[in-house]
């Protein structure tokens, strides 16, 4: 199992950035993908999940702002994230539901 992700960087509040996470490794069409993020001094938590059927569900601090989709045919699984605030701060990480393995994570740093 293998997980990239990118897209990560330092913006201004309110506005967005695309995460990606390639996935490698397993049969990415049958697993439910997850977004985490862990900020400085902080625990990991949950940001949202897609399911194999594309349903979402959401941590009630990014409703509304954030989205999250996903392409079986590209092995890639998306987080958008619009009207970002500084308290967004973290290092974000995706994961299958399948399997207890981490990529790198990417910086998402929110700072005027």
């Amino acid at each position: 199992v293998q997980l990239v992700e990118s897209g990560g960087g330092s913006v201004q509040p309110g506005e967005s950035l695309r995460l990606s996470c390639a996935a490698s490794g397993f049969s990415f069409s049958v697993s439910a993908m997850s977004w985490y993020r862990q900020a400085p001094g902080k625990e990991r938590e949950l940001v949202g999940v897609i399911t194999t059927g594309g349903s979402t569900n959401y941590a009630d601090s990014v409703k509304g702002r954030f989205t999250i989709s996903r392409d079986n045919a590209m092995y890639t699984v998306y987080l958008q994230m619009n009207s970002l605030k500084p308290e967004d701060t973290a290092v974000y990480y995706c994961k299958s539901n399948r399997f207890d393995s981490w990529g790198q994570g990417t910086q998402v740093t929110v700072s005027s």
